[in-house]
Parts: structure tokens; C-alpha cells; sequence
């Protein structure tokens, strides 16, 4: 599989990735078994971008990850983590006595001294203006803690404020076919800076996919349902924020754009993979066959001008206003 740089730190990973939050919690059961296939089934599949967070089922994902990578010391894997929603969200909190301890834990749990990519985990807006902030993330940097940091926003507007630091080396994004404000506001931005993109939620928490339909009921401990209107955290995170029968409609639309030989799935991460300044996408998976169904799309032929075009009028049409004014 293709691997693109991050410029800034001048890591690289690859154009398909893999999301771990349903590997710790908040996506129905996933038992350490299948989770450690899953892992393999991705690696195998040519994927070497692991992103997780220290919040994802309590630290139960970093330890899973630590855990296959171990016994498979061949392997060349970047894993990124995330630190700072296991506080109460207040901007005081981002300092560098509780980043240390942050770190501390996430390195027990990755099983390492240092950590390839640290991010701040979608923190409270004022964050992102606050130089103390990055000069403690400079610093976790100047001990040896992590190798480079970047952060995980919900706005473009974030998005731009953290492209201005200079030592950030990544933003990780919502990004796919129901969601494209990035693609005019914040990939310009992080293209000209040398900034990587991390596109997260690219099938819409499974929107995408075409596999729902307004009758499908989803396990109480799934966040779709039980942070539809926000909930728990961002409504963004959960179906990107579109209101679920609407989206049910529209992902039937999106799921007959797909090419042959290309499931749904496969053609929102392609979409998201052919944006210029997209690093790596980060679909989740709950089986193996899904982790090597999503890394197949990173070696399929591009998509044609047509279905592009397609892709953007549904957008323009069904979801556009429902998302573009909140984030």
C-alpha cells in the first residue's frame, strides 16, 4: 500500500489506516480475541497507521495494541494515541504537570518509551490558542516523550488555528462524502504548512457503508445510539452529525455511485484518499474481514471524474446544510 509523509515530523503511514476506538468501547462488544485479529488482519493487509486514545475503553485499546505488536516485532507500525478526554474539560486541565502524567499512563499502556505521535483529543476551543499549551507539547517533545504531536479537532475552525503553530505535525479531522467543508477551509491550509491530515469518521459511523436502514437498532453501549443528539460528546462524531434517517436516505443514493468490484465502504474511503493533502484515512473494524475490505481501497484505481462529481451534488443536495454552519 501507498504511504504518504506527514512533512512536518517526516513520518509516514499508510493511505489506509486503522481507527482502534471500537477496539476499546463505545461500539458494542469486541472481545480481545477478535480485536487481536483485527490488528493483524490490518497489518497484513499493508497497514502501517495505528491511531488510538488513552479514553478508548479506558486505555484497554493502547494496551491491545501494545499487546499485538509485541509479538510481532517485525513489524514497522506508527501508532498515534490521544490524551485529555479522561479529564473534565475545562482548558485548565491542558498543562504540562497533567500531560506528563497523560503520557506516563499511555506509554505503560503502548508498552514504550516514547510515542510516535501524540494528539490532543479534541480538547475545549480556547486550547488551540493558548501558547503555554504548545510549549508544554514542545516540551513533552524536548524529554523524549513522544516523537511529534498534532491534534483531533471537530471544527475547520480549530483545524486552522493549530496549522498556525509551527511544530504541530497533524490534524485529525472528520472527513468524507457527508462531510467536505475541509476540503475548502482546512486541506489548502495543511498542504501549504506541511501539516498531515488524519481523516476520521470517513464512513459516517457506518452510514456509508449502505448496510442501515431506519429500522436497524444498534446496542445500548453504541454510541449511535446513545449520542445521536449529542449526548455524551460532539453529535459530529456520531453519524457525522447528520441526522440518521436523512442519512439512511443518502447513503442509499451514495451506495449505488459505487463502481464495480467497489463496495459503498470502499468508495467513501477512495473519495476521502484522492483528496490532495489527505495523509491517511482511518476507518474503524469490528472483524478482520473488514480490516482487510478497507485497506483494499487503498490500492484501487482512482475514482473517475463522473462519480466524483456525483458524490459532490449528493453532498450539495442531502447534506450540506444540515453540517456546514456547526463544524
Amino acid at each position: 500500500m501507498d504511504e504518504r509523509e506527514f512533512g512536518r515530523s517526516h513520518q509516514h503511514a499508510s493511505v489506509v489506516g486503522l481507527g482502534t476506538w471500537q477496539l476499546g468501547a463505545d461500539w458494542g462488544d469486541v472481545d480481545d480475541k477478535e480485536a487481536l485479529a483485527v490488528l493483524e488482519a490490518a497489518a497484513e493487509s499493508g497497514v502501517t497507521f495505528f491511531d488510538t486514545a488513552d479514553v478508548y475503553g479506558d486505555g484497554r485499546s493502547e494496551q491491545t495494541i501494545a499487546t499485538f505488536l509485541s509479538t510481532r516485532p517485525d513489524l514497522h507500525v506508527l501508532v498515534a494515541t490521544k490524551m485529555g478526554r479522561r479529564a473534565e474539560q475545562i482548558p485548565q486541565n491542558y498543562v504540562l504537570d497533567n500531560f506528563r502524567a497523560w503520557n506516563d499512563r499511555s506509554r505503560r499502556n503502548l508498552g514504550v518509551d516514547r510515542i510516535d505521535l501524540v494528539q490532543l483529543h479534541c480538547p475545549p476551543t480556547p486550547v488551540y490558542s493558548s501558547d503555554e499549551v504548545f510549549d508544554a507539547l514542545d516540551t513533552l517533545v524536548a524529554e523524549e516523550r513522544v516523537a511529534a504531536y498534532g491534534v483531533s479537532v471537530e471544527t475547520c475552525a480549530e483545524a486552522l488555528t493549530a496549522i498556525a503553530r509551527p511544530n504541530v505535525a497533524s490534524v485529525q479531522i472528520i472527513l468524507n462524502p457527508f462531510r467536505m467543508k475541509p476540503l475548502r477551509e482546512v486541506l489548502p491550509a495543511a498542504r501549504e504548512a506541511g501539516v498531515g491530515v488524519i481523516a476520521r469518521v470517513p464512513l459516517a459511523s457506518g452510514l456509508l457503508s449502505g448496510k442501515y436502514t431506519k429500522d436497524t437498532v444498534f446496542a445500548a453501549d453504541d454510541h449511535r445510539t446513545y449520542n445521536r443528539h449529542g449526548e455524551a460528546f460532539d453529535q459530529g462524531e456520531t453519524f457525522s452529525g447528520v441526522d440518521y434517517e436523512t442519512g439512511v436516505e443518502a447513503a442509499a443514493e451514495f451506495a449505488a455511485l459505487a463502481p464495480e468490484g467497489c463496495t459503498p465502504a470502499q468508495l467513501a474511503l477512495r473519495w476521502i484518499i484522492q483528496q490532495l493533502s489527505v495523509t491517511t484515512v482511518i476507518p474503524g473494524a469490528r472483524s478482520p474481514e473488514q480490516a482487510r475490505a478497507n485497506a483494499a481501497a487503498g490500492k484501487m484505481p482512482p475514482l473517475g471524474e463522473q462519480t466524483l462529481t456525483a458524490v459532490r451534488d449528493l453532498y450539495e443536495r442531502r447534506v450540506k446544510d444540515q453540517v456546514e454552519s456547526r463544524w
